[in-house]
């Protein structure tokens, strides 16, 4: 094995190392063992690898040429090669095209007789790899029926289509001076050992090939992108390549990691809404069809995945699937789902393997980049010299030519009795003269010059050879500049090639990046979760239905389950499950929601304190025992509840007597409390012992409202903090969305909805906000402004004319502000005008045509936006921050409640208006007057005064 190896080169590379000393099969090494040594038990299989009677057992054939084979199978069927990029079946099929081509089409039967006369393998093969290489549409002009890449229909048989080498092909990929030849598999006929491409093919065609231990796949780029970069390259720039798919479609390559092993591409369909019922899939993913994703989709339906009425596939030159979503379902959570459940988004994992120097490789694309621009640059330098050596041979030639023929040395073969005495006079003829040749005379000009006819000699013009002379002496020099100047020379031949061949492959595919989709979030509530609260069984199996119903859920959401000592567990729903008998709480458990609260009342062992605590469970690893108390044996949980918005109710509690204890009824306000996480020790709230806990008042959600940001790069609204805030949402807020179509609407803030690709602007509506708009009108050639409120509507209204003659030029939303006219042509001298945008023109309906600004030739308008106010700076005495209280807030209020158990004081409470509570207790807890831990539980119904006391008789503490 050699002792430097390549760090690309694949691990099982002694099949191409030519290291003699090392034993060339496992039985050449077992001679080399001593002699002196016990012979090793015979195996069960060694009677099928031995050789009997000079016949070689297939067994041990495979055993010993199974490197043979696989080194067979990489080099010369599945993996691309580095320098033109083909696989050996697509080289010999564009060289046997080639080699027949007059310009017509040919039958593809045909070609693919041609190419077996170079491929040692069925015909079936070669034409699928002709049909692949013509689908690509870049170096095969195709006729007839070749399919559909986008249907995945299979083209018609090779009798019934035709093909011939495009024009482009002809350009880049055939030179006969510049192939290196060798012989066909049978010694027949020559082949090329690479073509002489002049372009990166393989990034452009992209590859696919499964070989015996290892696989390429090499994704498409874009046609203008890649000649752009090897262009940088040459001059020495950075450049990046991704991924260009002719089915477009919008992909995310943040994890493309240049191609190699280990990296990912997502790539989605474009899903567009038609209505609030109706998506259109406009564009698919590579390495799908439109039959794939509609059979997709309805094994997804079938599922219980999404909800959809139908599914209608309209495909022709253009991809149209056209869905139709259930009447009870959200076309916004339709798409997330598609996206989540169905060939709508696939991830495509990247392996650019290829050969190079007769051993496979792994190399990224910028490396594959760099390296096929310099082979061009060599091929190019190449021609160059095949070139000057041609000119200098012409020049050489001709110059012979006028000395022979004007100092009349043809003469000298009069009374030459033999050719070589001719030759000898002409050459000796020639010796005042060679001086000014550039090289020697050899005897095959001299035998050139003596074959030379009469008549030529006769009718040869001097100024017409003068001229000749002169025109290759031109070229000679052009061609000398252009390979001192190979670089400039290679980048203006990519700039010939673009400017020739880049219209109309423009990119199709967009990339974006994706925000993830959690498919809990997305499935539709397929499933209906119970729970056996005795026996610690949960499910959502037929035989859990006889037990008590917890929810609607999907088959694919988590569960919490909490015990009454405080541990919890979080695990994925099943048909039956078994965690510990007494379940306290159950619920569908969601992945970093930071809004559901848990607000929880316990005692901290048998005889412990009683401590309180808000936290959030965000989280943790599943199927992984945790508490929610301290953990410390027999703890109980007295009270908790689970609340979606951060809600904090009140409590009242009733203590069991005391000789010292003056109150025995105090009121817990879960609002005084701070939010924080879930091992959290919590607060102390009582030492002495709770007898009753009644829920006085149902609280208000104490996190305010709900901060919403958005991102433009994946254009959706998120909590995260990432991209443009629009600022603090709750209740029925809305936003508006502007589109490049000059439309906009409105919606709600659901951070679940899609917005149109073509949108450009997202900002908080407000009904009174007035919008100024400056556009230019094509038909009348004037500038307008117009001033509006929009409308509250959820349909797509258009600001500027429906027929797209107007051109929105500049807008703003802020009171105050100025528009600087600038001027051009013949007006160009005249100073700039500033209107006040509010007194200009008046505000009325977004359908008005606007107020004309100037009728002279305007360069610019400009808006000038007054600046904001400075915000205000908090308080330091606040208390509050981001909706909850500080830590010093909340020592207050436990120091309160504390002071009211000594004092019998009522503890203080957030003023809070007093709800109708219902009896029942909410989905997953316990219902009421369910003892947990001797202490018993209710809802108290609200009476005239909240604070009201219940008559001590009541309480049966006597």
């Amino acid at each position: 094995m050699a002792e430097n190896k390549d760090k690309d080169e694949l691990i099982p590379g002694e099949a191409f190392s030519e290291d003699a000393s090392a034993p060339e099969t496992a039985d050449d090494a077992a001679d080399d063992t001593p002699v002196a040594e016990a012979p090793a038990k015979a195996g069960k299989f060694d009677r099928l690898t031995q050789e009997e009677g000079g016949v070689r057992k297939l067994t041990g054939m495979y055993k010993n040429w199974f490197l043979d084979y696989a080194s067979y199978v990489i080099l010369e069927r599945a993996v691309p090669h580095v320098e033109d990029g083909l696989k050996p079946v697509q080289r010999r099929i564009l060289h046997a095209m080639k080699v027949v081509d007059d310009g017509r089409y040919n039958k593809v039967a045909n070609l693919v007789g041609q190419t077996m006369q170079y491929h040692p393998h069925g015909d079936a093969s070669i034409k699928d790899a002709l049909v692949q290489l013509g689908q690509k549409d870049l170096l095969i002009d195709c006729q007839g029926n070749w399919g559909n890449i986008l249907t995945g229909d299979e083209a018609a048989a090779g009798r019934y289509i035709e093909a011939r080498l495009s024009k482009f092909a002809l350009d880049v990929v055939f030179n006969k001076k510049t192939t290196e030849w060798m012989l066909s598999y049978d010694g027949r006929k020559e082949e090329p050992v690479t073509l002489p491409i002049k372009f990166p093919l393989l990034l452009a065609q992209g590859s696919d090939g499964i070989a015996v231990g290892l696989a390429s796949k090499i994704l498409p780029h874009n046609f203008v992108e890649l000649i752009n970069a090897a262009i940088a390259h040459l001059q020495g720039r950075d450049f990046q390549l991704y991924p260009d798919f002719p089915t477009g479609g919008m992909a995310d390559v943040s994890r493309y990691n240049d191609g190699l092993r280990g990296g990912a591409v997502k790539v989605r369909a474009k899903i567009s809404k038609i209505d609030k019922r109706t998506l259109a899939i406009t564009e698919i993913p590579y390495t799908t069809t439109t039959e794939s994703i509609k059979d997709s989709i309805i094994k997804a339906n079938d599922k219980g995945k999404i909800k959809i009425k139908k599914v209608d596939d309209n495909t022709a030159d253009r991809v149209e699937i056209v869905i139709q979503v259930s009447p009870d379902e959200s076309s916004d959570k339709t798409i997330d789902a598609l996206y989540a459940f169905t060939d709508c988004e696939v991830s495509i994992a990247p392996n650019a393997c290829l050969i190079w120097e007769d051993k496979p490789h792994f190399l990224g694309v910028s490396e594959i980049l760099r390296r096929s621009a310099e082979h061009t640059k060599w091929l190019l330098g190449r021609e160059l010299e095949i070139r000057l050596g041609e000119l200098n041979e012409a020049w050489h030639a001709a110059s012979l030519e006028r000395i022979f023929i004007e100092n009349k040395l043809y003469q000298l073969i009069e009374g030459s009795k033999s050719r070589e005495e001719a030759y000898a006079a002409v050459d000796k003829g020639l010796e005042p003269f060679k001086k000014l040749l550039r090289r020697e005379v050899t005897l095959s000009d001299v035998q050139r010059l003596t074959e030379l006819k009469f008549i030529r000699i006769s009718r040869y013009d001097s100024d017409k050879a003068d001229n000749e002379i002169r025109q290759i002496e031109e070229d000679i020099k052009s061609t000398q500049y252009d390979l001192d100047h190979l670089t400039e020379y290679a980048v203006a031949y990519y700039e010939r090639i673009r400017d020739k061949y880049g219209k109309g492959r423009e990119r199709r595919t967009e990339l974006r990046e994706f925000d993830n989709i959690e498919a809990t979030k997305v499935a539709v509530t397929n499933a209906k979760l119970y729970v056996d609260r005795a026996e610690g069984f949960f499910g959502i199996g037929k035989s859990m239905k006889d037990a008590e119903l917890v929810c609607d859920c999907s088959d694919i959401d988590d569960v919490i389950v909490f015990t009454k000592d405080g541990r919890y567990v979080i695990t994925k729903v099943s048909d039956k499950a078994f965690f510990e008998k007494g379940i306290y709480y159950i619920g569908v458990f969601k992945r970093n929601d930071e809004r559901t609260i848990y607000n929880v009342l316990y005692r901290d062992g048998k005889n412990g304190p009683i401590m309180m605590k808000r936290c959030a469970i965000k989280a943790i690893t599943r199927d992984k025992e945790y508490d929610i108390t301290k953990g410390t044996p027999k703890s109980e949980i007295l009270y908790m509840s689970v609340n979606p918005n951060g809600e904090a109710e009140v409590l009242k509690i009733y203590f069991k007597p005391r000789p010292r204890l003056k109150k025995v009824i105090v009121d817990l306000d879960f609002s005084t409390l701070a939010i924080k996480g879930r091992q959290s020790q919590g607060n102390l709230f009582s030492r002495y012992g709770i007898h009753k806990i009644v829920l006085k008042e149902r609280g208000t959600s104490t996190l305010g409202g709900q901060n919403v940001w958005f991102d433009e790069d994946v254009r959706r609204l998120n909590a995260d903090g990432r991209g443009t805030l629009l600022g603090e949402f709750k209740g029925d807020d809305k936003i508006i969305v502007w589109t490049s179509k000059n439309q906009y609407y409105i919606t709600g803030y659901d951070l679940g909805q899609h917005f149109p690709d073509e949108t450009v602007r997202v900002s908080r509506y407000e009904a009174d906000r007035i919008y100024s708009v400056c556009y230019y009108d094509r038909s009348q050639q004037y500038y307008y402004m117009k001033r509006f409120t929009a409308e509250m509507s959820d349909k797509m209204q258009f600001f500027l004319d429906e027929e797209g003659q107007a051109d929105l030029v500049a807008v703003t939303e802020r009171t105050g502000a100025k528009l600087e006219i600038t001027y051009k042509g013949a007006h160009a001298s005249r100073p700039a005008d500033e209107i006040d945008v509010d007194e200009f023109v008046g505000v009325k309906s977004h359908r008005a045509k606007g107020k004309r600004l100037t009728t002279y030739d305007v360069d610019r308008l400009r808006m000038i936006e007054p600046e904001l106010p400075p915000e205000p700076e908090p308080s330091d005495d606040e208390g509050l921050e981001g909706g909850q209280l500080t830590g010093a807030s909340a020592d207050a209020a436990q120091g309160a409640v504390t002071e009211a158990e000594n004092s019998g004081k009522p503890a203080p409470k957030k003023p809070s208006a007093a709800q109708p509570a219902p009896e029942k207790a909410p989905a997953g807890q316990p219902r009421t007057g369910t003892a947990a831990g001797g202490v018993e539980f209710e809802v108290e119904r609200p009476k005239g005064d909240a604070g009201e006391m219940i008559d001590p008789e009541q309480l049966n503490l006597f």
